[in-house]
């Protein structure tokens, strides 16, 4: 799992050949053997394999002969890419905002970690065959004061301290616990 923080690899990624370019180079392949498998002429891919790999989105991993031919092997450089949300905003008024918001700044890494974390539980599923136990829960609900939604986060986060100190231990399989309050966003419509 790659998350793509830098605005060249993110102008990189922003052709869809690209991105299919990406999922044929899970395992090392030649541009002439990605070329094939895409029906595309071999140039246009060499093409857009530069820009992968001037991105450090992909690697060279070796060398083939085919007949009088050398041909590079090149591999993606993780098997999922995730944009971090920074590097989609070109207004500095929201670096401004995040910090000077503590929360809301947790709350936007936060959500860029779970974006990272379910692309890669995502491909362990479909490539893996694995299952992974996980839960989600999704609420809403109003509150009448900020001192009610005060109220609220602090018994919320008792009993969910409570819970984690009670079920919680140090051996086993680790898994990550997120709780997150926040002003419910209406989804603009278009």
């Amino acid at each position: 799992m790659h998350t793509v923080r830098d605005v060249e690899a993110l102008r990189a990624l922003s052709h869809p050949a690209r991105v299919e370019l990406l999922e044929r180079l899970r395992e090392p392949a030649s541009a002439a053997e990605v070329a094939r498998q895409l029906g595309q002429p071999r140039q246009r891919v060499n093409y857009h394999l530069r820009a992968l790999d001037e991105a450090g989105l992909v690697e060279k991993v070796g060398t083939r002969r085919n007949g009088n031919f050398v041909e590079s092997l090149y591999r993606a450089t993780a098997s999922a890419f995730v944009v971090a949300p920074e590097v989609a905003w070109s207004d500095p008024r929201r670096t401004a905002a995040l910090r000077r918001d503590h929360s809301l700044n947790a709350l936007v890494e936060i959500g860029a970690r779970l974006q990272h974390d379910a692309a890669a539980l995502l491909d362990h599923a479909a490539y893996d065959d694995r299952k992974i136990a996980s839960a989600t829960v999704a609420a809403e609900t109003h509150f009448a004061s900020d001192a009610e939604r005060a109220a609220f986060l602090r018994e919320y986060l008792e009993a969910t301290r409570a819970l984690i100190d009670k079920y919680g231990g140090r051996r086993g399989p680790g898994y990550r616990v997120v709780l997150a309050v926040h002003p419910k966003v209406t989804e603009a419509t278009s």
